[in-house]
């Protein structure tokens, strides 16, 4: 009895481990998918054979084996431990998560499955999520060849309480990234050649990949001509070579060229495009001011809008040329240090007011068709697709010019004289009013001063009477009108009689005629005593006058 005593009180000495805490124990054997582990301490206890496996693997587990269990219970209710392998990993993992969190060092883990927002990642015992940001550097689309793959990681954040922790990936490759990027830049120096290839193509250049670093192609250093976008000469996966223009050892960027590695054509632009030749080019961007013309791959020059059209002013280039258009264009100014090359559309052609000036002199009649009415005169176009002006002053000479221009409209034709062409100023002026004086030219031909016309009445005032001789309007003043006072009454006439009067003045410039029934009779009184006698001789005025007219019947 004492030494059963002995016993029994040895073994309530032993302690039982608490239950919660992870214990070591043997696997005594494998059956019905779990292994029966004794734990020692007369306990046994079953696990499922999968929490003894790797995700996406078989488990590794046989008879004999020593393991690590979490006991969650010492005695459940078959009588058995309740222990869990999982539990004791995870255990494990969270202390060995934390240390390697505290010191900053990677863990390995392995990607198993896929949840809203990212990943979920196994880290030997404890499951972490993976945000779908940090999996690569880049956008992954396909998750499929990382799956079940160990790989290290970064721990970024993790809580024991919630049993949270986030990791990442990409701080990873970031990091292996930099360093394989510090080394090949380290044996870059600029204006060297290197073999890359392009990786990826945006609408400012490409980005070519160097043997582990990335530089920009922009799309200004491609070609010497202009490239609209890179995809014009460049495609993904292509090898080319490129010469390195800068590098940046802060930043770790690279600025890379390929139209450094071929000839500058403006090196030869000068002997090329003289100034004043004419060369054909073709037009490859419009702008509100202007249009570029290529003349050769590299060389651009630009056609301001000033320079488009002798004739269409305040017009958008796109009216006048489009893209692609090919064009002739004269080489006008030169600037070789800043790459620039002005050239001009219009001066391939001849300037219109030069035609005009040359085939119409001043005193030229033209026909043309009013093309705009404003408050200074009338606009007629010409030949040419130039317009001309006549001013309200020359438009009549019997109105005033604003209601003599009441009479125009647009779309009527007039005829007009040249007055003159200013070449330099783009002004030709016209003269409705001088065509009248043409008309006065033929209807007085013939006519001197001194002769005696026939005119017809057309109009009767107080200060005299207005008349008309072949189309040619005059007036007879009251003083004009008869020799003898009593007569110069304008009432004694009637619209429609006809008249006989003296040409006292022919001025065509001013289109005006001057006649006097006075001037004529006294130059007949005087021509028929010249003749017939004379007061002194007794004959009086009335025999002499009768004499003379009896000679003339």
């Amino acid at each position: 009895m004492e030494e059963f005593e002995a016993l029994l009180n040895e073994s309530f000495d032993i302690d039982t481990p608490d239950e919660g805490s992870v214990v070591k124990g043997r696997v005594i054997a494998i059956e019905a998918g779990q292994a029966i582990i004794d734990v020692g301490y007369k306990m046994e206890g079953r696990v499922d054979l999968k929490e003894f496996a790797n995700p996406g693997e078989e488990p590794n587990i046989k008879v004999g084996d020593e393991v690590e269990v979490y006991l969650d219970r010492v005695e459940n209710a078959r009588g058995e431990a309740s222990i869990s392998r999982e539990k004791a990993r995870r255990e494990e993992a969270w202390d060995r998560l934390e240390k390697a969190y505290a010191d900053e060092e990677r863990v390995e883990g392995a990607i198993f499955g896929r949840v809203k927002g990212g990943f979920t990642v196994d880290l030997g015992g404890a499951v972490a999520f993976l945000p779908g940001s940090q999996v690569d550097v880049r956008p992954v689309r396909d998750a499929g060849p990382l799956m079940g793959l160990k790989q290290p990681f970064q721990i970024l954040k993790m809580d024991r309480r919630r049993g949270n922790i986030v990791v990442s990936r990409r701080a990873i490759l970031e990091e292996s990234r930099a360093e394989q990027r510090a080394e090949v830049i380290a044996n870059l120096t600029e204006g060297q050649t290197v073999d890359g290839v392009v990786k990826n193509i945006t609408e400012y250049g490409a980005f070519v990949d160097l043997g582990g670093v990335d530089g920009l192609l922009h799309v200004t250093d491609m070609a010497w001509r202009r490239v609209n976008h890179p995809s014009e000469i460049l495609s993904i996966g292509e090898t080319l070579k490129v010469q390195v223009i800068k590098i940046n050892k802060d930043s770790h960027r690279i600025s890379l060229g390929m139209k450094q590695l071929q000839s500058d054509p403006w090196d030869t632009v000068g002997d090329k495009f003289p100034i004043g030749s004419v060369h054909q080019g073709r037009v490859t961007n419009i702008t509100d001011y202007g249009a570029f013309v290529e003349l050769e791959a590299g060389v651009e020059g630009l056609v301001h809008v000033s320079e488009m059209s002798w004739t269409k002013k305040n017009v958008h280039p796109g009216k006048i040329v489009s893209t692609s258009q090919e064009v002739e264009v004269m080489v006008l100014e030169i600037d070789e240090a800043k790459r620039r090359v002005s050239l001009g559309l219009k001066q391939t052609q001849r300037n219109p007011w030069e035609v005009f000036a040359e085939a119409h002199p001043s005193g030229t009649v033209i026909e043309g068709e009013v093309k705009n009415i404003t408050e200074f005169g009338l606009f007629v176009g010409l030949e040419g697709d130039i317009d001309g002006m006549v001013h309200l002053s020359d438009i009549s000479w019997d109105a005033r010019g604003e209601d003599a221009i009441q009479d125009f409209r647009k779309g009527d034709v007039v005829k007009a004289v040249v007055q003159d062409v200013d070449v330099e100023k783009e002004r030709i002026s016209l003269s409705i009013k001088a065509i009248e004086n043409e008309h006065m030219a033929e209807a007085v031909d013939g006519v001197k001063r001194g002769s005696v016309v026939t005119v017809e009445v057309t109009a009767i005032e107080d200060g005299g009477v207005e008349v008309e001789y072949n189309g040619v309007k005059s007036f007879i003043r009251r003083s004009d009108l008869a020799r003898d006072r009593q007569d110069q009454r304008p009432e004694r006439f009637q619209v429609g009689d006809k008249v006989d009067a003296r040409v006292t003045n022919i001025d065509t410039k001013t289109r005006r005629l001057g006649l006097s029934i006075k001037a004529r009779e006294i130059a007949e009184e005087k021509e028929a005593i010249d003749q017939y006698g004379s007061s002194d001789s007794g004959a009086s005025l009335g025999d002499i006058l009768g004499a003379a007219l009896n000679r003339d019947r």
